[in-house]
């Protein structure tokens, strides 16, 4: 799979190694242990999506807003306090389960570089759930922009290259093909999706995208990207001492 021609992998981190989706169906469904109990993932995921498309502020505080509108949709408990809570749980949304030891694995090879639409203050929770596995970060609160904006791209490439690194060096990992895999490919990265919702219907707490990407390589998990990492390292090797 040639994986030895890059020193950099770039990530996506919520919904790639941060399973938010599991948190804000969680949240919303221990917040309303009534009425929550009956809605299905799609129902929450619906509003969800709106809400945050209406309130695309710093995660650390929009979400409070956009809980208000889920709850206004859904008929569930929109008090202040409720929201709140909501907002406070987007901090300990869980990392999924092969994420951690997966990018132990990769940093061993790679310079890791996280590129979310986070803000600094949520993206810092994120990392120390990760067991704080990044050389480097780039969030929305420097770029100014959000993912699938093509600025928040060129804002990395820029602060790679300072480090010395060219953008055919680079592999971009992601799950949302709305706001990475699409874009990504578009702008001329090479790029690696991680089908995290692989199996299922739709696209979940993620926008719908207007095409799927086809993307240079494709996983159901990040273990499975470490694996084949290390695969192709050890072909590499053969080939080199044969």
């Amino acid at each position: 799979m040639a994986f030895e021609r890059f020193k950099v992998l770039t990530f996506d981190v919520v919904g790639t190694l941060i399973d938010f989706e599991k948190g804000v169906l969680d949240s919303v469904r221990q917040l309303n242990p009534d009425a929550g109990t009956a809605l299905s993932d799609d129902d929450i995921f619906k509003p969800y999506v709106e809400g945050r498309d209406l309130f695309p502020g710093r995660s650390s505080q929009a979400m409070a807003d956009v809980y208000r509108h889920l709850a206004g949709k859904l008929g569930l408990d929109a008090r202040d306090e409720v929201a709140a809570a909501f907002q406070a749980r987007i901090l300990q949304h869980p990392a999924f389960p092969d994420a951690i030891e997966a990018l132990k694995r990769l940093r061993t090879r790679f310079r890791l570089v996280a590129m979310t639409n986070a803000d600094r203050m949520t993206y810092t929770s994120y990392a120390h759930t990760l067991d704080n596995p990044f050389h480097d970060s780039v969030t929305a609160d420097e770029t100014g922009v959000a993912k699938p904006n093509a600025r928040f791209f060129s804002f990395n490439e820029g602060r790679q290259s300072a480090f010395g690194y060219k953008k055919e060096e680079i592999l971009h990992v992601a799950q949302s093909q709305h706001h990475d895999i699409g874009v990504a490919r578009e702008l001329g990265y090479t790029v690696c999706w991680i089908e995290r919702r692989q199996g299922q219907v739709g696209f979940g707490g993620s926008p719908d995208p207007k095409t799927v990407t086809k993307p240079d390589f494709h996983f159901a998990t990040l273990a499975q990207l470490a694996d084949a990492v290390e695969a192709d390292a050890v072909g590499a090797f053969a080939r080199r001492a044969a």
